[in-house]
């Protein structure tokens, strides 16, 4: 029996069937911003690419998370 993913990994499968894009693709995108901050990068996501704040917020949580930025 497989346990439910949860926190921001949860959104994975949704933000990829919505946006077509890989989750692998939205971290190399948020990586290679200028950007920094959090809200910033969620904020930007929103305007340049139409995520919604939720699929937003999960994919720069998990991303910055994971330093390497």
């Amino acid at each position: 029996m497989t346990t439910p993913a949860k926190g921001p990994v949860s959104y994975f499968p949704a933000i990829e069937k919505k946006y077509g894009r890989p989750i692998a693709e939205w971290k190399d995108i948020i990586r290679t911003s200028p950007l920094t901050k959090h809200m910033e990068l969620v904020a930007w996501l929103k305007a340049e690419h139409g995520l919604g704040h939720g699929h937003a917020n999960a994919l720069v949580a998990h991303t910055l998370a994971e330093g390497s930025r």
